[in-house]
């Protein structure tokens, strides 16, 4: 079994396995017929525990606050609190009945302690706006995620998706009025889709705040699991829409040709290739992958021994053509 590597998440001193498990995918819900209940998810945590992953990734809003529930649970059933990482994020409502996306301070105070609640702990590692609120003052929204640090209820900040305007705005908030500063930014990023390397990676890498993307696989495109002409060969592919008219399927093709021919060169799964190539680029601390079968976590650990050399990482890069922007 190849070793997990550990390093820590930006300025912080959050120290995490390269790889994170999401979370979106436990805790049953209807609306989505590929996400897995308690004791179906039971096996996949434990089998990423016993890989090395200490890194778990929820939201208050996935699955109407049912992931938080069995990311809590089961944390607890396999793992010491100490020896996890726990980021959750807030923004999109949580419950059918609640009002719409929003981070004024009322709503940061409120969401924190029903998050906790479900988790089922003092405090979370990451907290982080799944995104920009503009109708919210900025300053508010940070001087409210300062209180929590200070509460003790929350050790880092983190944010998601926005324009790199908007997360620098934030940031300057915070430091002009000595808060807590955002540590991480779990962005949009894959192979087919990097148009975060245009502003928000570079602002990263020179603020040193940790990249964790999300949809690293491009919601199975990457490992496979679904064609760019719409064939699906899972459950998540044949019901998960996220794709539709997110990727380009003529300009994301050439990119596709060279994963499939480095992954049979080196006779691995093409997963391990896309992951690979993400854990190459600048400040990219630990990609987030779903999982819905124990060999989602093997291709992920497998992924950070898998060394590109220059040429395969040039030919992987050299067929993509821009996208418009998605995810914000």
């Amino acid at each position: 079994m190849v070793a997990m590597d550990y390093t820590n998440l930006g300025p912080s001193d959050l120290r995490v396995s390269r790889v994170a498990l999401g979370m979106l995918s436990f805790g049953a819900n209807p609306d989505r017929p590929w996400v897995l209940d308690e004791e179906a998810a039971a096996h996949i945590v434990r089998r990423a525990i016993e890989c090395g992953i200490n890194f778990f990734d929820t939201a208050d809003s996935y699955n109407h606050g049912q992931s938080e529930v069995v990311t809590g649970r089961l944390l607890r059933a396999y793992a010491r609190r100490d020896e996890t990482v726990i980021a959750t994020k807030i923004f999109m409502a949580s419950t059918p009945d609640e009002d719409g996306p929003r981070l004024t301070r009322e709503r940061i105070h409120a969401a924190i302690d029903d998050s906790l609640r479900r988790l089922g702990t003092d405090y979370v590692d990451l907290y982080q706006i799944h995104r920009f609120d503009p109708h919210t003052p900025v300053d508010e929204t940070m001087g409210a995620l300062d209180e929590l640090v200070r509460a003790g209820k929350v050790r880092w900040i983190g944010a998601s998706s926005m324009y790199a305007w908007q997360f620098q705005k934030a940031q300057f908030a915070a430091e002009r009025a000595g808060g807590a500063r955002f540590v991480a930014m779990q962005n949009h990023y894959n192979l087919i889709y990097r148009e975060e390397e245009r502003e928000m990676i570079p602002l990263c890498v020179d603020q040193g705040v940790g990249v964790i993307p999300w949809s690293p696989l491009a919601r199975g495109i990457l490992a496979g699991n679904r064609s760019l002409q719409g064939t699906a060969h899972t459950t998540r592919a044949k019901t998960d829409t996220f794709p539709d008219g997110r990727y380009d399927r003529r300009a994301d093709e050439g990119i596709l040709e060279q994963l499939s021919r480095i992954a049979t060169n080196r006779g691995v799964a093409q997963a391990q290739v896309a992951l690979a190539w993400l854990l190459h680029q600048r400040a990219v601390v630990a990609p987030i992958i779903g999982a819905t079968a124990l060999h989602h976590v093997t291709d992920a650990l497998e992924a950070m021994s898998l060394q590109l050399d220059a040429d395969e990482r040039a030919a992987l890069e050299a067929p993509y053509r821009p996208h418009d922007v998605h995810g914000h």
